[in-house]
């Protein structure tokens, strides 16, 4: 490691004063058309101009989305007042170079792309004078020689399974990433599993909950979007952004548009260090109109049932907010979610490992302030059936005092 420079930067600070509507002098690689993303979420105060490097090389496995995400940063930078610059030419990493840039914004840059040594050193030395570091993806599928870049990334990738959607924890709401995302949503992705778990040193902003899909090695704690401050400098990474479609959701815009400017310094934020994961999501009681008895998940092998006069670990359950007025139910004494087995030919049992449409029931709220449950599997309503002499099913066409719940949070 070379001995550290003094942390001023006065080059980059006279940057920021560019004009949004400069004109673009790198060559950028050819982007194809792509539709307008959804403008990210109103009410973020406007920044002062700026100016950020997209670079997108690969001498790895190369993305089919970098040009998708091309297109969205640059309409983020016309919707936000910065001009964005995108190249695959890694001879810019030059100090004189570097320094125009608030920060450099690594598309699924993946392999060995900033190649020569002169070129990492101008890099550090971007970051050690206060740039910003914008990681998406597979950025962190890169420099896994270079063991700097590793830690100003965060974590190296490992592994991932296939594409398929999860739920997204929001961890905390008062970075400009995440200000005003629900507390958790729905998002389809390659999820990243990476070599080691970044929470000791970052500021962890969303998580994935790895019992929403398969395939993960990751275990309980699995963040995927963070920032730091490292070496002089400010970081943002997050591991979502392999789709094209990613860069068309308002959430992930969103959440990105927030890691460029605080990357860039114009808008404030809070990356201190969070090394201890969020407490497990509050839980949840039923319990039911037809008999006043809670709902109970006895085990993986028996089905729920209204027979508990009292709240217990097997009356709660975790409620999962799926989107669109979805949630699916986990059960705390086993951590697995409740399904309407057979499309509601069978009663409901807390007895899979992950959501999906089987697990998915629209929460209705009622008039009298109970709720009732339609599954997704057949959009037939749950009943406490024989007022809670025999198991839940979802088998109603109405909704009657069977199905009719008492909701309380735990």
């Amino acid at each position: 490691m070379r001995t550290p420079r003094p942390r001023t930067r006065p080059a980059l600070l006279a940057a920021l004063s560019l004009s949004a509507a400069a004109v673009l002098t790198a060559a950028a690689p050819a982007v194809s058309a792509a539709p307008a993303p959804a403008p990210p979420s109103a009410g973020r105060a406007a920044a002062a101009p700026f100016k950020v490097l997209v670079f997108s090389k690969t001498t790895g496995y190369r993305h089919d989305s970098i040009p998708a995400g091309i297109a969205a940063i640059q309409q983020l930078g016309q919707q936000n007042n910065f001009t964005v610059v995108a190249t695959e030419d890694d001879t810019q990493f030059t100090d004189a170079n570097l320094a125009q840039y608030a920060a450099v914004i690594f598309l699924s840059a993946t392999g060995d792309p900033v190649t020569t040594q002169a070129e990492k050193d101008a890099f550090q030395r971007y970051i050690e004078h206060g740039g910003g570091y914008v990681g998406i993806h597979a950025a962190s599928d890169s420099g896994y020689t270079w063991a700097w870049y590793g830690d100003l990334v965060g974590a190296y990738f490992k592994q991932h399974p296939a594409i398929q959607p999860a739920t997204v924890t929001v961890e905390e709401h008062t970075h400009p990433s995440t200000q005003g995302l629900p507390n958790s949503y729905t998002h389809t992705d390659e999820w990243y599993d990476f070599q080691t778990d970044p929470r000791s040193k970052v500021h962890v902003l969303t998580s994935v909950d790895d019992n929403s899909y398969t395939g993960s090695t990751m275990g309980a704690d699995h963040p995927t979007t963070w920032c730091h401050t490292y070496d002089g400098g400010r970081a943002w990474y997050t591991g979502m952004g392999h789709t094209n479609e990613s860069y068309t959701e308002a959430n992930f815009l969103h959440l990105l548009l927030g890691g460029i400017q605080t990357a860039a310094g114009v808008v404030p934020a809070d990356c201190s260090v969070t090394s201890t994961p969020p407490p497990v999501e509050h839980g949840i009681s039923l319990k039911a109109h037809a008999n006043g008895k809670y709902v109970t998940a006895p085990s993986t092998t028996q089905p729920l049932i209204a027979s508990s006069t009292t709240v217990g670990t097997g009356q709660i359950f975790d409620e999962v907010d799926l989107g669109g007025g979805n949630v699916a139910l986990r059960a705390h004494v086993n951590s697995q979610f409740v399904t309407a087995e057979n499309a509601g030919a069978a009663s409901l049992i807390a007895n899979r490992g992950a959501a999906a449409g089987w697990e998915t029931f629209q929460l209705i709220h009622n008039s009298d302030g109970s709720i009732s449950l339609k599954a997704a599997a057949n959009s037939k309503y749950v009943t406490a059936e024989n007022a809670g002499a025999a198991a839940l099913i979802a088998n109603r066409t109405a909704i009657g005092p069977w199905e009719e719940f008492d909701l309380s949070t735990r």
